[in-house]
């Protein structure tokens, strides 16, 4: 729950510091403006807080690790789900705006998330797991936009150090392998997720790691 809330607060607090020029430039997300990702996290945030209003008595299905489904290809923007978000986050047309809806709705998920009992059953995406584990995978979700929303942001902050270790051991979890423990946890994350190719030299580092990648989150 801490570490939800620590890597939650520091995406908010980089979009909240932005100014309004960085919402026209490229994401870390195929297709996507800065203003798109932000748009998107707007109803993350709406996910967040119909998941844990949404109760269940059924034994869980998934826990934080199994919540994430590994795709084949990486997303390419021409999905007509990321097409809507970019009409979506173009009909706010000023960023302020878009400020304002993401701090109004991701102040009461972080809210309703510290006030979440770990225990408690819910439901999301057809699947049943507790509260504690949903939010932990959230963590995944809440650094890897992070790293999508700084993409081509120099001297932008990086998310918190606690939450790049924390994606990175649950990344390692899905692989079913570590990564070369000389590696960072970002430059884990990015090549990893396919954000990044990795180098000649850090292929040579993976070694029979390197076939399964990139692990395309979803």
């Amino acid at each position: 729950m801490d570490l939800f809330s620590r890597s939650w607060t520091a995406l908010r607090t980089a979009v909240a510091e932005l100014p309004d020029e960085d919402f026209a430039r490229p994401s870390g997300c195929a297709g996507w403006l800065v203003r798109d990702l932000v748009c998107h996290l707007v109803i993350d945030a709406q996910d967040v807080l119909i998941t844990l209003a949404t109760p269940t008595d059924a034994e869980p299905t998934r826990d934080a690790v199994t919540y994430w489904e590994v795709a084949d290809t990486p997303p390419t923007g021409d999905d007509p789900l990321d097409a809507l978000i970019v009409r979506l986050a173009a009909a706010y047309e000023e960023p302020w705006l878009l400020k304002f809806h993401l701090d109004d709705v991701g102040s009461a998920a972080g809210r309703a998330a510290g006030l979440a009992d770990p225990a408690l059953r819910v439901g999301t995406r057809d699947v049943v797991l507790t509260a504690g584990d949903y939010l932990s995978a959230y963590v995944m979700e809440w650094t890897l936009h992070h790293l999508d929303l700084i993409a081509h942001l120099p001297g932008a902050a990086d998310p918190p150090a606690e939450s790049l270790a924390g994606a990175r051991g649950m990344l390692e979890r899905i692989a079913g392998a570590a990564f070369p423990a000389s590696w960072s946890d970002k430059d884990t994350l990015l090549v990893g997720t396919g954000r990044r190719a990795p180098t000649a030299e850090e292929r040579a580092d993976l070694g029979d790691l390197a076939a399964k990648l990139p692990l395309v989150l979803g």
